[in-house]
């Protein structure tokens, strides 16, 4: 099962979707242990990138690319140079790929994480995105390596997605402005891993559509 880059542009348009119909939902997550802000400056972002892309012909390396540079340049904070470096590693993975098929997502995924990490010294337990994206990107690796379908291969990410962002509920913070917070954090679910679940569902979701349209 694959797709061609340039039939993956509506997998940019579905996420930029994704989060700017969240915006508010965002905001409330964020507001309990945070600035409240996380769906004001995200759909910020997404709206200021899906604005370049309109009316172009972009394929969905070089949509991804529009994101990156967007989030990095135009929003503050912390989530703006991690969203930033994420959307360049899906868009640096799938360069110059024609076709995009399960071995190439797989490629997509790891670039991403690693230019996460390159960047943030969070991990697993910490509450924060790492504890949605960690899972679900070994999930999809087994998958893969046990030779299964694309769309299989998607379903079962996003379930460890689903599991991982509802870990980060009996989390304390331990990096970002909700570590001051300490115990008072437990209970909520961390907004920075809201929205990278958000992300995931989107990519996941329309990439399956494409797939199975298909076939």
């Amino acid at each position: 099962m694959r797709f061609s880059n340039k039939e993956g542009i509506t997998v940019v348009h579905a996420i930029i979707e994704e989060i700017v119909s969240n915006r508010d939902y965002l905001s409330k997550v964020d507001a309990a242990v945070g600035d409240g802000d996380h769906g004001i400056n995200m759909s910020k972002g997404f709206n200021m990138a899906d604005k370049e892309i309109a009316g172009s012909d972009l394929n969905m390396n070089e949509g991804f690319l529009v994101i990156s540079k967007t989030l990095i340049s135009k929003i503050g904070g912390s989530m703006g140079p991690l969203y930033g470096n994420f959307f360049r590693g899906l868009s640096v993975a799938s360069k110059e790929k024609e076709m995009i098929d399960s071995s190439v997502i797989l490629e997509m995924l790891k670039k991403a994480y690693s230019n996460i990490t390159l960047i943030t010294d969070a991990s697993e337990g910490d509450k924060t995105l790492i504890d949605v994206l960690s899972p679900a990107i070994t999930a999809y690796k087994i998958n893969y390596k046990n030779d299964h379908s694309l769309p299989d291969c998607l379903n079962e990410m996003m379930a460890k997605a689903k599991e991982g962002l509802e870990n980060t509920k009996n989390m304390t913070a331990k990096v970002g402005r909700g570590s001051r917070l300490g115990d008072r954090t437990l209970g909520h679910q961390d907004a920075g891993a809201t929205s990278c679940y958000l992300i995931l569902k989107a990519f996941s979701s329309s990439i399956t559509k494409i797939v199975n349209a298909e076939s």
